[in-house]
């Protein structure tokens, strides 16, 4: 005779359900049916099994899981102990992209995180826990975007679209906080803590360009929304996007969008 499964209480989720859990050996659950919403899960310590019929998957720190709807439920601890972030949640149609990870066992999917991700996507779902558990009257939405951030953090992570390297990374973060300072290709290197020539490589296989047309196209972007949104002068524009020549941004200007900067301000009769 087959042994019963105790079948573990199964959770009526609206938008999201989050937390947190430190369990020890003894912890398991079994839902025979899964559940109609997605279940992911970031293993923070120890390490987790999940069984998916004839398979067993562990996973370990700087991994994160997501089970489908409708797969069977039947996850515990692996050995002594497992800590981890759990999110139930139906996905907004915009979502499925950002659901299509890698698949371990049929229904279940697993994405290996770079160290700073996973601190990134474990902050991300701890607010989703937080906000879940508010009280607040918007406190399902709050947790609804918290949730979306730490997709979207998982994304850069996937294989499938192009794993991005936590140096490029950190490229384009020091370039966004410091687009009007002078960031050579030398300033931009010693971020990546990488060499000038292996930045350069790196960030054209990831970005589709060189740090410095990425650095030029983010500036003219800056200036773009200016020139659009206020009356500031060209040259003062010029000076706080980071060029402090305005003949020199005037030129980089047409190259990239094919019109001078009073054009593109004048464009459409404005």
């Amino acid at each position: 005779m087959g042994i019963t499964r105790v079948e573990s209480h199964t959770p009526q989720v609206d938008a999201v359900e989050a937390g947190h859990l430190s369990e020890g050996a003894d912890y398991a659950t079994y839902r025979s049916r899964g559940t109609t919403d997605w279940l992911l899960i970031q293993t923070l310590g120890g390490a987790g099994r999940f069984g998916v019929g004839t398979t067993e998957v562990i996973v370990h720190p700087d991994s994160v899981a997501l089970l489908r709807p409708g797969t069977v439920h039947d996850y515990g601890s692996h050995h002594d102990h497992w800590e981890l972030l759990f999110a139930h949640f139906h996905p907004r149609a915009e979502w499925l992209a950002l659901l299509d990870w890698p698949e371990a066992a049929p229904g279940l999917r697993v994405l290996d995180l770079s160290p700073t991700l996973t601190g990134r996507v474990a902050d991300a779902l701890s607010l989703a826990a937080r906000n879940s558990l508010s009280g607040l009257a918007r406190g399902r939405l709050f947790a609804v975007n918290a949730l979306e951030l730490a997709l979207l953090w998982c994304d850069t992570q996937n294989p499938a679209e192009g794993r991005m390297d936590d140096r490029v990374l950190a490229v384009i973060e020091h370039v966004g906080r410091h687009l009007t300072d002078p960031l050579t290709i030398a300033d931009l290197a010693a971020v990546a803590n990488l060499s000038a020539s292996r930045l350069g490589h790196l960030f054209a296989e990831q970005v589709g360009s060189s740090p410095q047309q990425y650095v030029q196209a983010r500036r003219i972007d800056l200036a773009k929304q200016l020139l659009d949104l206020t009356t500031r002068p060209i040259a003062e524009i010029a000076a706080e996007v980071g060029y402090p020549d305005p003949l020199y941004f005037s030129t980089r200007f047409r190259r990239q969008v094919g019109l001078s900067p009073s054009a593109y301000r004048l464009r459409d009769g404005r």
